[in-house]
């Protein structure tokens, strides 16, 4: 077993260099729901929102479909709907980019594919796009245990593997679901948490459920499969982040950060209130609370370029992708469109139009849906400035209109109506 690092637990290795803006401070009160957890919210009647056509075609204005800027403007436009909304369709390296609102609320930008944006939970993909690059490559195996790995946390929890981690079949308790943590937020939505210790918050926790016995999402299961990666390799997670994630797939506008500053340009986040303007709360909570379970920065480009790389073959090897698809029943959170299924680290929706695989992820200000056919070549990304999760009736919204772009992914009756190569 390769040596255990201490400088990979001490903290100091998660930083990454952003252009930064300086930031305004949040309203006093924000983060009673902490990362991961629901934002206290509710609809916003009249939300301030630039209608914003589909970017055109440099082939003409057929190219794209009205059906599918109509539905992502009637989001932006529901009540309670986000300020802002993007998404790509990605087909064999021609892209179509669909777009509605505004990037930032009292101007007129419209939202763009290399803004920057906080991908949430789809986070969990990259943790398992390093895990299983470790897998391939004999550091890790699937059968290997908490005890094995990482002994120092509570001895009832030796006996999960980084199979059920990535599965989210662990029963570790949820450490953003804590009292402790959420008073810490609460308190200061800024807070510098050393991302490694974030277990430490339900270390006096049993596991919820035998291990393997059945589906629970959690954020503590990916905070695990990083520190067992680090372990393995004796290097810091975000290092391993660069060279077996970014590098490969050319993700030059992806990192991990450590703070609440995001690199310009960057997509506004928002809260919504009944009768309130939106707030912005884009750089309100600091990303060292999610790590590894939520805190990447990236694009809308970069992360299609990910999960059309990361469901696809470009990553892994067949044998790692046969148990990265062996799926049992359980939703992402927040769901995404169709029925649900939990892969390691990677989720199957099957939709009336057939397929995907991909993630989800919601956190203040964001809401994220990424997904990919089998063979990688077809990717779609939706994602909207609002945590939409905080209204049922908004959620259902986006989940269809999420579906309606997966059709439109799947439908071959009109390749000639795609977009440009980017």
């Amino acid at each position: 077993m390769p040596r255990r690092v201490r400088a990979a637990y001490d903290g100091r290795n998660s930083t990454s260099p952003v252009r930064a803006r300086t930031g305004s401070r949040p309203r006093r009160g924000f983060g009673a729901a902490a990362v991961g957890a629901a934002v206290a919210a509710a609809v916003l009647s009249g939300a301030v929102t630039v209608p914003v056509a589909a970017a055109p075609a440099p082939h003409g204005p057929h190219h794209g479909d009205p059906a599918l800027q109509r539905a992502l403007a009637d989001l932006v436009a529901a009540p309670g709907g986000p300020p802002g909304a993007i998404a790509i369709l990605t087909r064999d390296g021609v892209r179509q980019v669909y777009r509605a609102g505004t990037a930032e609320v009292g101007t007129r930008r419209p939202p763009r594919p290399d803004d920057h944006m906080r991908v949430a939970s789809v986070a969990k993909a990259f943790s398992g796009a390093v895990a299983l690059s470790l897998v391939d490559r004999r550091a890790l195996r699937l059968d290997d245990t908490i005890g094995e790995r990482l002994p120092r946390l509570p001895e009832a929890w030796h006996a999960v593997t980084l199979r059920q981690l990535l599965q989210h079949t662990s029963g570790l308790p949820d450490f953003s679901r804590s009292q402790a943590f959420q008073d810490i937020v609460r308190a200061d939505p800024r807070h510098h948490f050393d991302s490694r210790r974030l277990l430490d918050f339900v270390a006096d926790r049993p596991l919820e459920f035998p291990p393997g016995s059945r589906y629970a999402y959690s954020n503590s299961d990916n905070i695990a499969v990083a520190l067992m990666a680090e372990q393995a390799t004796g290097r810091p997670y975000e290092s391993l982040l660069r060279q077996l994630v970014y590098r490969p797939l050319g993700l030059r506008e992806t990192s991990l950060p450590q703070g609440y500053l995001l690199p310009r340009p960057f997509l506004h986040g928002y809260l919504t209130a009944p009768g309130e303007a939106p707030e912005d709360v884009s750089e309100a909570v600091s990303a060292s609370g999610a790590w590894a379970s939520g805190g990447i920065v990236s694009t809308p480009a970069d992360l299609s370029r990910f999960i059309g790389g990361y469901a696809g073959p470009e990553l892994l090897s067949p044998t790692t992708r046969h148990a990265q698809q062996d799926f049992v029943p359980g939703a992402s959170e927040p769901a995404g469109p169709g029925t649900n299924a939990a892969g390691l680290a990677l989720f199957r929706y099957t939709t009336r139009c057939g397929t995907v695989l991909g993630h989800t992820g919601n956190t203040p200000g964001y809401t994220q849906f990424a997904a990919a056919t089998r063979d990688g070549r077809r990717t779609v990304t939706v994602s909207v400035t609002s945590q939409a999760t905080t209204d049922p009736a908004l959620l259902a919204r986006l989940r269809a209109t999420e579906e309606r772009f997966v059709c439109a992914l799947l439908d071959d009756r009109d390749p000639g109506s795609w977009g440009h190569r980017p």
